[in-house]
């Protein structure tokens, strides 16, 4: 990923914590010189003691179907891509003159070689992760011990589970931190004026990057 010195992002906590909100991610690898991708939710795994500064690991599955998971041999590298919050940046709210369009937005690239999990009892603690992550009071706190044993045994022989060791992780957090004070400010002011589902985060996250 091309990351300007001003907009690289490399707090783990930081990254962790897009990973974690923005979890549905893109998954690409490359058989045989053609990009292979997949749409998919991954949960970030920080248990387990990881050492020597390593970010942890990705654990998700794929419809078997999806013959994508014959890819993942634990040697070869791929990229889970989570996209932030993002945002078009209207040049009108710039003080500054002669500005253009840009667009404002925050991303991690996580790297690791992914490899399949046979174990039917390891694929039932990574559905377990999976599950909990994303369930709450909200959604009715929905457990994987609800369905009955054998149809959940018959549902996992569609499924592939797999984990993926994170080897390294790049992050970008676009937010005008290469303008004026006086113009990123106005840029946030006008995209809280403008609106929109991500303005709001967006608009934070330019005014916490404004140097004093």
């Amino acid at each position: 990923m091309y990351v300007p010195k001003a907009f690289a992002e490399d707090n783990p906590d930081t990254l962790a914590a897009l990973m974690r909100q923005a979890s549905f991610a893109t998954l690409l690898t490359s058989r045989d010189g053609v990009p292979l991708g997949s749409h998919i939710p991954l949960h970030l795994d920080q248990t387990g003691g990881h050492s020597g500064g390593q970010p942890g690991r990705l654990l998700g599955h794929l419809a078997r179907a999806n013959d994508h998971w014959r890819d993942f041999d634990g040697e070869t590298e791929a990229l889970a891509i989570f996209q932030g919050p993002h945002a078009y940046i209207s040049p009108n709210w710039y003080e500054t003159p002669n500005m253009v369009p840009t667009w404002n937005y925050a991303a991690v690239h996580a790297y690791g070689a992914p490899r399949v999990i046979e174990d039917a009892e390891q694929t039932l603690a990574i559905l377990n992760q999976l599950v909990e992550a994303n369930e709450s009071d909200a959604t009715g706190n929905w457990s994987m011990q609800k369905p009955d044993a054998d149809v959940l045994r018959g549902m996992l022989k569609g499924i592939v589970a797999f984990e993926m060791p994170l080897s390294r992780l790049e992050g970008k957090w676009k937010m005008s931190q290469n303008r004026k004070p006086q113009d990123a400010r106005g840029a946030a002011e006008g995209l809280r004026q403008a609106g929109g589902p991500e303005a709001e985060v967006v608009a934070a996250a330019m005014e916490a990057r404004i140097e004093p």
